[in-house]
């Protein structure tokens, strides 16, 4: 009788289909070129400006390394341009920072949203790696329990201070019995707020 009806899920070896993988290398070449445009258009700010020796004060000096971000698609990978200022000493000076792509982003805020939807859906701290993997694919990023565990904190923080915030700033707001224009006279446990 302890016969088991347990049926292991077979998994393919690409679990993507053609339009995710159409789709993912349009949207690595799409940031590529976002990028790009946003370098040049930072080198082209400072063009007029030169170094002592007459040459040009900034110049493009390769890539950062390349990294992958996980978004709703899947790892789309990245690489970010670098810029040297040849005024400054090594580290000072100007410096590109990309506002696509901003220095240690790794997961698109569309999955930092994912997070704690699936915390309060009930999936525990040790279920998140299982559970990112069945939505985002199998690259997706591995959080362990104590990942979740430091960001429930940050989101319990949240809540608290959203909870006690001030709602007489943009207006009045009463809780409670109020008396109601339907039925003059009578009482309605209602809430009534003035803008």
């Amino acid at each position: 009788m302890s016969k088991s009806t347990v049926v292991a899920l077979q998994q393919s070896q690409s679990p993507r289909d053609a339009l995710t993988e159409v789709l993912l290398a349009g949207a690595c070449q799409l940031l590529a070129e976002a990028v790009e445009a946003e370098v040049d258009a930072f080198l082209a700010d400072f063009r007029g400006e030169l170094d002592a020796s007459g040459r040009r004060r900034l110049v493009r000096n390769g890539y950062l390394p390349e990294r992958e971000i996980q978004t709703g698609l899947g790892g789309v990978a990245v690489k970010v341009p670098r810029v040297r200022d040849r005024t400054a000493e090594p580290g000072k000076g100007l410096q590109f920072h990309s506002k696509l792509v901003p220095p240690y982003l790794r997961r698109a805020k569309s999955v930092e949203e994912l997070l704690p939807w699936l915390y309060l859906r009930g999936i525990s701290t040790g279920d998140f790696s299982n559970a990112l993997a069945a939505l985002l694919g199998a690259d997706a990023p591995g959080l362990s329990a104590s990942t979740i565990s430091r960001l429930k904190k940050v989101w319990v923080k949240e809540y608290d201070s959203w909870r006690v915030r001030d709602l007489t700033a943009n207006g009045t707001c009463t809780f409670g019995p109020t008396v109601s224009t339907a039925r003059p006279g009578s009482k309605t446990p209602s809430s009534a707020c003035w803008y």
